[in-house]
């Protein structure tokens, strides 16, 4: 909240991408961000990808606004075509405060008197043409972004400093995990799930990929309706998807909350945002059609409340979905603890890759750049355009064929990965040995490529020291990087390149040294080592 009122007060627009798992208070940052927005005389619009998030976003903000002289509307395909042109002229007029509605909030006909915020909730279920939109109005009114899990694209424009980012990590008091489990079909698991749930005098979702059987979809949403029907024919059961007529979506979701249904069976239109403390039951079928993102959100429907919930995950069998889709299940089974919503988007971005930062896809191949080659990318251009010099603080270029990088099943979690990449690169000698200790007390013993990238980093802090910008090492020789920000001084230089026949000066920018070929890497790096030390002598 202090960071996004921060950002408020800047003169710069804000940008900023608010990460927290589901039930953890981002909408109440965004109903503080709005309120204070309004105070300022100016208008807010919250962007909510579906109708029944509108809906229960509408009834949030009236709810707790309603002692205050702020008037809140809503606009959405649940709202009549009179209702909808009286909205939009008290819109345009400035009688309207927030205004809370799906992506028709940005259709031509919208027009805000005075807008100062724009909140987008669940970016990830937003299409590139709407996002395009939303860039143009970044540049001048503030934007907040909630997601619990962010799409690759928008994660990694987050971690190289592109936006801002703020990760809610507190959960709610007494808030437990969701038992996950995937499986393979079994209907007496089905049955099972759904009668210990009623008995306990709760709610269950059971959610399939699709209305009809296109797609691959093994059944249809009237054949899952009719084999729950034959498994549990005491429950009470509603069907609910997007082809529904308003009135009918809109009575079957309320006589849900108000539980006078014991299951509701639908597509993943449940999946953003609905609160329903009751339901703390989910059974997805043919889970392996669904994104890591959506798999998430619809576990998060469950487990709002105080009550242990249950998420099972049904695929017809491992042996027959596809390795991306195993990796997909996997990764949600492991991370089933307490907000574990950006560990899964560091695995999703690992999985599809980070995208393109200026174009229109969300996920691609950075991952096989190289996070740091990527930033320094990014930053070289931008100090391009604005016609400045290459940063003094850049960090050395290795060039190495080297097997050096922490193994995934020696540091299991992906963003913890990351993490210990990015302390283990810029630190310092005594730094490294110090990360060095704590990887072996929390990890365990170092395996070779570990130490392996240890020992480089070290030689990177040593060039960084140096002033030299980069390394390549070869069979038989490493190759320095020099140029006027080294900090060799050159009459020693010459001095020493007389002395010792095994380094020379290859070109003005390049010094080369003979290393004694050896095929343990280990031994390549020690030799480095000796040849910087010789260097060492020359350092002003």
């Amino acid at each position: 909240i202090e960071e996004v009122y921060s950002d408020m007060a800047s003169p710069r627009a804000m940008d900023r991408l608010v990460c927290g798992d589901v039930g953890y208070g981002k909408t109440e940052v965004a109903l503080r961000a709005a309120f204070l927005t309004v105070l300022g005389g100016k208008q807010v619009a919250v962007l909510a990808p579906t109708t029944l998030l509108v809906e229960q976003h509408f009834r949030t903000f009236s709810e707790r606004l309603a002692p205050f002289p702020v008037k809140v509307a809503s606009l959405s395909r649940f709202t009549g075509f009179h209702r909808r042109k009286k909205i939009l002229e008290e819109l345009a007029d400035g009688k309207i405060d927030i205004l809370v509605g799906t992506h028709a909030v940005l259709s031509p006909d919208v027009h805000f008197r005075d807008r100062g915020l724009l909140v987008v909730d669940e970016e990830q279920k937003f299409g590139v043409s709407q996002k395009e939109k939303l860039k143009m109005l970044r540049q001048d009114v503030d934007v907040l972004t909630l997601t619990a899990t962010p799409i690759p694209r928008t994660l990694q424009m987050s971690m190289v400093g592109l936006r801002d980012i703020s990760v809610i990590t507190t959960p709610p008091e007494e808030r437990q995990d969701v038992r996950t489990y995937v499986a393979p079909l079994r209907e007496e698991l089905i049955r099972e799930a759904i009668r210990r749930e009623m008995s306990r005098g709760g709610q269950v979702f059971a959610v399939c990929p699709r209305i009809t059987g296109t797609s691959g979809a093994s059944r249809t949403l009237e054949d899952w309706t009719r084999l729950l029907e034959e498994l549990v024919p005491e429950a009470r059961m509603a069907v609910l998807h997007g082809r529904m007529d308003n009135r009918t979506m809109e009575r079957t979701m309320l006589e849900f909350l108000e539980g006078a249904h014991d299951v509701l069976i639908s597509t993943n239109i449940v999946e953003s945002g609905l609160d329903i403390p009751r339901a703390n039951t989910l059974l997805v079928f043919d889970a392996h059609m669904f994104g890591l993102a959506q798999l998430y959100q619809l576990r998060g429907r469950v487990g709002r409340s105080r009550v242990r919930a249950y998420a099972y995950f049904f695929i017809p069998s491992f042996e027959s979905i596809t390795p991306k889709a195993r990796r997909r299940l996997q990764a949600l089974q492991h991370h089933s603890g307490l907000g574990a919503g950006f560990n899964l988007a560091v695995e999703d971005l690992e999985i599809r890759g980070a995208g393109e930062v200026l174009g229109t896809r969300q996920s691609g191949y950075t991952a096989t750049v190289g996070f740091d080659t990527f930033l320094e990318i990014v930053r070289d251009t931008v100090r391009k355009l604005q016609d400045l010099p290459p940063p003094a603080d850049r960090d050395p270029e290795l060039d190495v064929n080297l097997p050096a990088f922490l193994p995934d099943d020696y540091v299991e979690d992906p963003a913890e990965r990351l993490v210990l990449y990015a302390r283990l690169s810029q630190a310092d000698e005594e730094g490294l040995e110090s990360l060095s200790q704590m990887m072996e007390d929390r990890f365990g013993p170092l395996p070779s490529q570990a130490r392996l990238l240890v020992d480089l980093m070290g030689i990177k802090s040593i060039l960084r020291r140096f002033g030299i910008r980069g390394m390549g090492l070869g069979a038989s020789r490493v190759v320095f990087h020099v140029d006027e920000s080294s900090l060799l001084d050159p009459q020693c230089m010459i001095a020493l390149l007389q002395e010792e026949k095994s380094i020379r000066l290859d070109s003005p920018t390049r010094l080369v040294a003979r290393l004694t070929p050896s095929d343990d890497p280990s031994e390549r790096l020690r030799r480095v080592k000796d040849v910087l030390h010789t260097l060492s002598r020359c350092v002003k």
